[in-house]
């Protein structure tokens, strides 16, 4: 099934932009020069210059992760000679990595993981000050921050099923047959996440579902392109999910309430259920603790949804201009609804836990292409489209 496929299995709203005039890029490039932005690897649209060449997002991704893999590539076609296009820059990896180095994008310039985590963290730090340097509104929330929330809220009303009463498919049965009495095996030693696997796959599923459908609710979401739409989603979803069930956690119990289904952690004997689940679950306690209300829970999924530095975002300018829009009104919003100075620190660490869910986010992430390569029957096509590399 390919991707534009499985976007439309979820109704994901296309925009019909083939008959209209075409978008103009918030890039300030001069039309002079316009010529001179394209990418030298494949021919695509620049957006900037990437390790050193102008290139497009597609092929700066490409360049990090084939230097990060360190795989020798072979040619499977013409012996080292495919001529890389914006259509066939997918086709043979060897040559195009050739055409990169050709150009001269330069390994010593990619980033480590640890480098790119601490330039996110910088980013946040000082979007986060130029908010707080913001006066408080006299009034407290503006016309249009009201507006924007009360959007938000509808949008989550809308496709949030905390009953869970929609979600029917499922590829788990208890002994009798029933999804509402299936126990785990006795057996510990961390198997029983196996068994359990494709009914969490597909519980995903149905939560991943729901956060595409929040965001085609959110007008300005709707206004970016179809490209920018599909990699904020594929960055965000995960993310919108563990704040969404973050809402249904029972400190007291341990446990999800997601309807009549309950969900819980149990591995005495530690293992690989442990490993997987362990910095998430701790995460849910952290946030909890918050106690937030629904609209600063819905404002930090507009804010985990809306960040620029998604891989694969072009209209990077527009994304950081939004994003900033929902940071000012969850500020506002925590100024005006909660006593000061109790909670004088709350927005802080809202802005830390996003930025914690960011690494959460990338480390399930490696997880779940580790658990597709060993069990490739438990991702559904929505969970391996989500997961897949963002290289144009």
């Amino acid at each position: 099934m390919r991707p534009e496929e499985i976007w439309n299995n979820v109704e994901f709203v296309q925009l019909e932009e083939a008959n209209s005039v075409p978008r103009k890029s918030t890039i300030n490039v001069d039309e002079e020069d316009e010529a001179l932005q394209i990418c030298r690897v494949c021919g695509d649209k620049a957006n900037g210059y990437h390790f050193n060449v102008m290139t497009c997002e597609g092929c700066k991704g490409f360049f990090r992760r084939a230097m990060k893999r360190n795989v020798r590539l072979r040619c499977p076609f013409r012996k080292g000679t495919c001529e890389i296009t914006r259509k066939t820059r997918r086709q043979c990896q060897a040559c195009r990595l050739r055409k990169c180095l050709e150009s001269g994008m330069k390994k010593e310039m990619i980033m480590s993981d640890a480098a790119v985590e601490q330039r996110r963290a910088l980013i946040m730090r000082k979007k986060k000050e130029r908010i707080e340097a913001q006066p408080p509104g006299v009034q407290g929330l503006t016309e249009e921050q009201r507006m924007l929330i009360a959007e938000l809220m509808d949008a989550q009303m809308k496709t949030f099923d905390t009953t869970f009463s929609q979600f029917k498919d499922f590829r788990l049965r208890g002994e009798d047959g029933s999804v509402w009495n299936y126990r785990p095996p006795a057996n510990s030693n961390g198997k029983e996440i196996i068994p359990m696997l494709p009914h969490l796959a597909d519980m995903s599923t149905y939560m991943f579902k729901g956060v595409i459908n929040f965001a085609k609710v959110i007008s300005c979401f709707r206004d970016l392109p179809i490209e920018d739409q599909i990699s904020l989603l594929k960055g965000a979803t995960f993310e919108i999910c563990i704040l969404r069930f973050n809402t249904l956690f029972n400190t007291e119990t341990g446990t999800w309430d997601c309807g009549r289904l309950a969900y819980c952690c149990e591995d005495p004997e530690g293992g690989f259920q442990k490993l997987l689940l362990d910095p998430l679950i701790k995460f849910h306690y952290m946030l909890k603790k918050l106690q937030l209300h629904k609209e600063e829970y819905v404002l930090m999924q507009a804010i985990s949804l809306f960040s620029p530095d998604r891989p694969g975002v072009v209209q990077r300018s527009v994304v950081d201009q939004l994003q900033e829009r929902f940071a000012m009104a969850l500020k506002a919003y925590i100024e005006c609804s909660r006593p000061q100075p109790t909670h004088r620190f709350l927005f802080m660490k809202i802005i830390a836990v996003l930025t914690e869910l960011r690494s959460i986010n990338a480390q399930h992430t490696q997880r779940l292409l580790r658990i597709q390569d060993s069990h490739p029957f438990i991702t559904t096509p929505l969970i391996r489209e989500l997961i897949s590399s963002t290289d144009g």
